[in-house]
């Protein structure tokens, strides 16, 4: 990813330099495993480990890999040019490429994904700080973009805390699929390595054997990997458009913090444009777009072929810095978005008294009239506030129909708030605990 939106962290993991030092440590593994099987001598597995404090030139093994059109075996040759040949004779013996680069590449998801959860943890605090501040701050609930009934700021918090709760939990499974390694040779069948080569090499890089590669990991594993990022970067898209919608001029519920200094647009001094999280729905597309190619990724000929492995190069840094970034931005944008508690109420009054016409509804079945009348009735005086600016509380106390089924006090009743959020204290519970 461009520097743009790139976070240091996340990009060291993808570094070449980081990339050959846990090409290093596979292969350096392996020879001690190889040693204490008495197929390579001790000393020549020591003898690797020289190289364990050296920055290897990623210059140097692309101009090697200039000639050889092979990058394992390019950063072979330079190890072999730092330990000595003679060192370097028993590495990567019984192996092939794809136990070095499938193993690598796993490690560095397995990287990515403590980063991206540990992101996810610090906007679950942020939302949730918001959630408690905003629990009981009245605002109206909209289906189709239209005025429906009062909800509460907090709840909307409360839901997208959950729904990022949850995937938390899907980073963790994704996380805990990838951590496999494969040290099983050509074509998976361990003909010229032993297996406790691989169980060994794994149990030092943190990972677990893959129970049958072929001479590949399976791709089903990288294919639910880069799925669960994508029901992520889905659910920050769908926070931001939230936001984004709450921001607009005719809304103006919440916006984003504005800050000193900062311009909205190079012709209109007035703007205070929504520009963080309309960034943060377009690198939300960046991030989804890796999950068809991640599955297609899944069917290889036969035993092998490499066909993922120029997807994977793109979409492995690629996601994970952009999904890194992306949850770090909305991080900030909750944790300082400006509420405005005064202009909800305002938004919610604008049609008078029409976001009650449920209760009403039901109160008229509660007296005996059918479910058909009353809705004819109850939309009959809802339509004057639509198209003539009307009172609904007025017109219902002015419907001869309406007063013959329900007193002034009890349509009075029906228009109480508080009725709408008498339940909020239960689904905190439910989402945070108690």
């Amino acid at each position: 990813m461009i520097p743009r939106y790139s976070r240091p962290e996340m990009v060291a993991i993808w570094a070449p330099e980081n990339k050959f030092r846990i090409w290093f440590e596979i292969e350096a593994h392996a020879c001690d495993a190889q040693a204490a099987l008495g197929v390579i001598p001790k000393e020549s597995a020591a003898a690797v480990w020289k190289a364990k404090d050296v920055t290897f030139d990623v210059a140097r093994i692309d101009e090697i890999e200039a000639v050889t059109k092979h990058d394992v075996i390019a950063f072979l040759t330079h190890l072999a040019e730092i330990i000595g040949n003679e060192e370097a004779r028993f590495v990567h013996q019984g192996m092939t490429s794809s136990d070095v680069l499938d193993t690598c590449f796993n490690v560095q998801l397995v990287g990515a994904a403590d980063i991206l959860i540990a992101d996810v943890d610090n906007l679950l605090a942020a939302l949730k700080r918001r959630a408690f501040e905003h629990k009981d701050t009245i605002r109206i609930g909209r289906s189709h973009g239209i005025h429906a009934e009062p909800t509460t700021m907090g709840l909307t918090f409360a839901r997208f805390y959950a729904e990022m709760d949850r995937n938390k939990k899907r980073l963790q499974t994704a996380r805990d699929e990838i951590s496999t390694g494969a040290i099983s040779g050509a074509v998976g069948t361990f003909a010229n390595i032993d297996p406790s080569v691989e169980e060994y090499v794994c149990e030092k890089l943190g990972l677990t054997p893959e129970p049958i590669s072929t001479q590949v990991i399976p791709r089903d594993r990288h294919a639910a990997f880069f799925a669960a990022l994508g029901v992520v970067a889905a659910s920050i898209e769908n926070v931001a458009t939230e936001i984004r919608h709450m921001q607009r001029t005719e809304v103006l519920e919440a916006e984003e913090f504005f800050a000193p200094g900062q311009k909205g647009s190079s012709a209109m001094p007035h703007k205070r444009n929504p520009i963080l999280t309309e960034n943060l729905t377009g690198l939300s597309r960046v991030v989804r777009m890796a999950v068809v190619p991640a599955l297609e990724n899944v069917t290889m000929w036969h035993e092998r072929d490499i066909s993922h492995s120029s997807v994977e190069r793109n979409i492995g840094p690629d996601t994970t810095i952009t999904l890194d970034f992306a949850l770090h931005r909305l991080t900030m944008v909750i944790d300082k978005l400006l509420v405005y508690p005064d202009n909800m109420l305002k938004n919610m009054n604008k049609f008078r008294g029409l976001v009650h016409s449920q209760r009403v509804l039901l109160a008229l079945t509660q007296k005996g009239l059918s479910r058909e009348d009353s809705y004819r009735l109850v939309q009959r005086n809802a339509m004057r506030v639509w198209e003539e600016g009307a009172d609904f509380m007025v017109e219902l106390k002015a419907d001869p129909e309406v007063t013959a089924a329900l007193t002034d006090a009890e349509i009075d009743d029906n228009f109480d708030i508080g009725y709408h959020t008498k339940h909020v204290d239960t689904i905190f519970k439910r989402v945070f605990g108690e």
